[in-house]
């Protein structure tokens, strides 16, 4: 039943968009058989005497909150991992190499904050360091949400270079808060369901994040283009100066056609741009909002380990 729904799942967020959602005879079908084995999963871990998946775990208030910590933290990295080199490819028309040079800069500051991690997980409340890590990530992703078309590599350096410093934070005190209350007979099948949380945040958050991609590109498209008509001074301006410079240089047999497709090209890309700076913004309101749940998890003391709370 776990690989019938995870499976049946991970291809319902993977085919999802191509073929439009419940749009799809075989989207629905999927998403039944997902469902109803999901459903007879948790039933019979709930009923049987020694359960693979102790679902009992989620009683425990540090480890449920704990887990859609996870979830949320996974869909952050997968997704910035995913809307950055699209961006870049898509709308700077930047090549692997050049787009390596921009991520790697969050490698490297978060290479650099793991011995910062590592002194401040032992010195200070795990719940306030990953209410920084959050913050920070939040942070990034609001700061991504500024670009233009026009944005290069500096434009990109601080916001990754706060999500370099986050992940971290992040990462060091989650596993401490969602485990270090539990038994230490729960933690063994409880680590599981809290590992796969990040996996599922990932692969879900790309998909709801993909299809909104595309579907905020259209509406911005159809929003820029209401605004280029004939009748608009300023499109008549842009319009006028391409089919002058194209006469200028020669370069296209039709000098009125070959404008129209180069504003064309500019409301999509500006289109684009708009879609990108509003999935940003979501993921950065996302991470403010979990911020909120901070102060009603359950301290967990900096010396102990999860294997060792009770």
């Amino acid at each position: 039943m776990i690989a019938v729904s995870l499976g049946c799942l991970q291809y319902i967020l993977e085919e999802g968009v191509r073929d439009g959602w419940f749009d799809s005879a075989e989207i629905i079908f999927f998403t039944i058989v997902s469902a109803s084995s999901g459903i007879l999963l948790i039933y019979r871990e709930l009923t049987i005497q020694n359960p693979v998946i102790d679902f009992y775990a989620f009683k425990n208030f540090n480890f449920a909150v704990g887990c859609i910590f996870s979830f949320i933290i996974g869909l952050g990295l997968y997704v910035m991992v995913y809307l950055l080199p699209l961006q870049l490819g898509v709308v700077r028309g930047l090549n692997s190499l050049q787009i390596g040079m921009y991520v790697t800069i969050t490698g490297i500051f978060q290479f650099f904050s793991a011995p910062i991690a590592g002194f401040l997980s032992k010195k200070m409340d795990l719940r306030i360091m990953l209410g920084m890590g959050f913050f920070m990530f939040g942070m990034s992703a609001l700061l991504n949400s500024a670009q233009t078309s026009d944005s290069a590599f500096w434009e990109f350096f601080l916001p990754q270079a706060l999500r370099g410093l986050s992940l971290m934070l992040c990462f060091l005190p989650i596993n401490s808060i969602a485990l270090g209350t539990l038994p230490v007979s729960a933690i063994k099948n409880a680590s599981g369901i809290y590992n796969l949380m990040r996996n599922l945040g990932g692969a879900i958050g790309l998909a709801v994040f993909n299809t909104f991609w595309i579907n905020w590109t259209k509406e911005s498209y159809g929003i820029l283009r209401q605004n280029v008509t004939a009748t608009s001074e300023k499109a008549l301006q842009v319009y006028e100066g391409f089919s002058a410079k194209l006469g200028d240089i020669g370069s296209v047999p039709d000098n009125d056609l070959g404008a129209v497709k180069l504003i064309y090209q500019m409301a999509q890309r500006e289109a684009t741009v708009i879609a990108f700076n509003n999935l940003y913004l979501l993921l950065a309101i996302i991470f403010f909002l979990m911020i909120l749940a901070m102060p009603f998890l359950k301290k967990v003391n900096v010396d102990q380990s999860p294997t060792e709370a009770h």
